[in-house]
């Protein structure tokens, strides 16, 4: 999958993004902070089921789950990240929302360079993108632990 063939939820993302000046792109992303949704209590009440994401500065957690076992099951992902770490908040807000509902297969065919794709390479520090970045691989990576595990 190149970055042209991203699945619809990324790709739109992606063009919000994109269809803005770099001032307005980082709105948006201070708008997809506030959208993060809530993490379910099973994992508030459970942080250890939850993965660190240590490529972020701000305390980043997230966790997966696949509701099958096959490369056509579904996926949602679910992230913790701190009100007063917008970015990184926003960053993880983007992923939950973009990957949630999107097959096994689709999660794990999604770029690697995705985040820099969205236009904000200049507007935020290469750190941050990192922390993008590795969510999103973390992501990929419970994903296809899930599968292998079944």
């Amino acid at each position: 999958m190149t970055s042209d063939t991203l699945p619809t939820p990324l790709a739109e993302i992606r063009s919000e993004f994109l269809e803005l000046d770099e001032p307005e792109r980082l709105q948006l992303l201070l708008e997809f902070s506030r959208e993060l949704p809530e993490i379910p209590a099973e994992y508030a009440d459970h942080p250890e089921l939850t993965e660190r994401v240590a490529e972020c500065q701000s305390p980043v957690f997230i966790v997966l789950e696949v509701d099958g076992h096959d490369p056509s099951s579904i996926v949602t992902m679910h992230a913790t990240a701190p009100a007063e770490a917008p970015t990184t908040r926003g960053f993880a807000s983007i992923l939950a929302q973009g990957l949630s509902g999107l097959t096994a297969r689709e999660v794990l065919d999604v770029p690697a360079d995705f985040p820099q794709s969205l236009g904000l390479t200049r507007a935020v520090s290469p750190l941050r993108i990192a922390g993008m970045t590795g969510m999103l691989m973390r992501a990929k990576r419970q994903v296809q632990a899930r599968l292998d595990a079944h």
